[in-house]
């Protein structure tokens, strides 16, 4: 289905994938309408940013789709001096997935991940399964050993 599906199915990963309309309504959020339209639990969903450090390499992180990314905390835990947010063209690129649906796993370039410390006290989480409208319901340990993540403090 999508190359985050393929890629799961290849690790041998157990996951749930759930479909829904991907639209979101005036006032909410991304995460909170996914988790509106497949009646889950909103602090579970985690959305997939791509950053672009100091030195030009691009990362990933995986955090909760209600909260905000500290680039501060995720320039320090990668090593680099500073982060932006990358540009979408180039994200897009990178990872082979369009903007609104780029999945943490499958990505055309295997780009270095790190996850939310949080994702570890859920017994799912759910993550975009590259594209719009469409989940991945998995185990944290699972996500961090398909991606090859660093658990760390990522939010503001």
């Amino acid at each position: 289905m999508t190359p985050a599906v393929q890629a799961l199915k290849v690790a041998g990963v157990v996951f749930d994938l759930l479909e829904y309309e991907a639209s979101v309504p005036a006032g909410q959020g991304a995460g909170s309408a996914a988790a509106t339209a497949l009646g889950i639990d909103p602090d579970a969903v985690y959305k997939t940013l791509v950053v672009e450090l100091s030195s030009g390499e691009l990362i990933v992180a995986v955090i909760p789709a209600e909260n905000q990314l500290a680039l501060k905390k995720l320039a320090k835990a990668a090593g680099a001096k500073g982060a932006v947010m990358a540009d979408s063209r180039r994200a897009e690129r990178a990872t082979g997935y369009v903007t609104g649906g780029i999945s943490p796993i499958g990505q055309k370039q295997a780009l270095r991940t790190f996850v939310h410390r949080g994702a570890a006290d859920l017994a799912q989480v759910f993550v975009s399964g590259g594209r719009r409208g469409l989940e991945l319901a998995l185990t944290p340990a699972d996500l961090i050993s398909v991606v090859d993540a660093e658990s760390c403090d990522l939010c503001a």
